[in-house]
């Protein structure tokens, strides 16, 4: 009996806390269907008939839909390099050991407390010379080389692959690279999916550095894009404009979450061998 009350306060507090984080979408769909004005005078959870007005005004500021194309031409290729490169490196840090394997970490703990913004001008400077200004080049190569990925994969590697497993592989003859592809991965998957989901999150949202780089409006991400209407003139006007862009801009991370969270589910659930 005690058991069972304990598993309903559980899940009753989770139904609370799930309609908790729930309402802010609710209240962003919910504004983009009314006008600046109502936006600003009043709070209802009631739809409001604005729709098509709202639609219209963002339609007249910037085309939503080759936002969204250029935004996924650089958050895609930018996670699989985040996720793969790390996900090499922290392998190559948990199992290899050699003499700078202590330094290297340590380099990579120093790198993820340093902000991005310092080296900006340095980084803008670099493209110039480069010429890569205006291209969606430098804002997916970097990601190759990311901290904070290859921090939490490490510990994750760490825990959860048994080196035993690697052993056999090697004894079967299978090369180091196929050992990673084919065992290694499967493995971590769980991990590898958590941090795709905030390496596209991050970049998908990213606003500075493409708001620098590129100068061609017809090569602005979304959130570029977006910007145009919280600076236009009139922003109560735009208000219901900004949320449905918004809202609508918020689908593609909700597809990403979905499309992983089923790796996340099915590694869990099928879980790795331990001595």
């Amino acid at each position: 009996m005690a058991t069972k009350i304990k598993k309903g306060l559980i899940y009753a507090f989770l139904i609370i806390a799930a309609i908790v984080c729930g309402i802010p979408f609710l209240l962003m769909v919910i504004n983009s269907t009314r006008s600046g004005v109502e936006i600003s005078s009043s709070f209802t959870l009631i739809p409001g008939t604005n729709l098509i007005e709202n639609w219209k005004l963002m339609s007249d500021y910037f085309n939503l839909f080759k936002g969204m194309l250029n935004s996924l031409i650089v958050a895609i290729p930018a996670t699989i390099c985040a996720i793969y490169f790390s996900a090499l490196t922290a392998y190559g840090l948990a199992f290899y050991k050699f003499k700078a394997n202590k330094v290297v970490f340590i380099s990579i703990l120093v790198f993820m407390m340093i902000p991005g913004q310092l080296s900006m001008i340095g980084f803008y400077q670099l493209c110039s010379k480069l010429h890569l200004i205006n291209s969606y080049i430098p804002l997916i190569i970097p990601m190759i080389a990311s901290p904070g990925t290859v921090f939490f994969l490490k510990q994750y590697t760490e825990s959860d692959l048994n080196p035993e497993i690697l052993d056999s592989a090697r004894i079967d003859g299978a090369s180091e690279i196929r050992t990673f592809h084919t065992i290694v991965i499967p493995i971590i998957m769980p991990g590898i999916a958590t941090m795709g989901i905030m390496s596209f999150i991050g970049t998908w949202n990213n606003y500075l550095m493409p708001m620098i780089l590129l100068t061609d409006k017809n090569k602005f991400t979304l959130p570029v894009m977006m910007s145009t209407l919280r600076a236009a003139r009139d922003l109560q006007q735009n208000q219901g404009a900004i949320y449905l862009s918004v809202a609508i801009s918020v689908i593609p991370i909700l597809l990403v979450f979905v499309f992983f969270s089923k790796y996340i589910i099915s590694s869990i659930s099928a879980g790795s061998l331990k001595g």
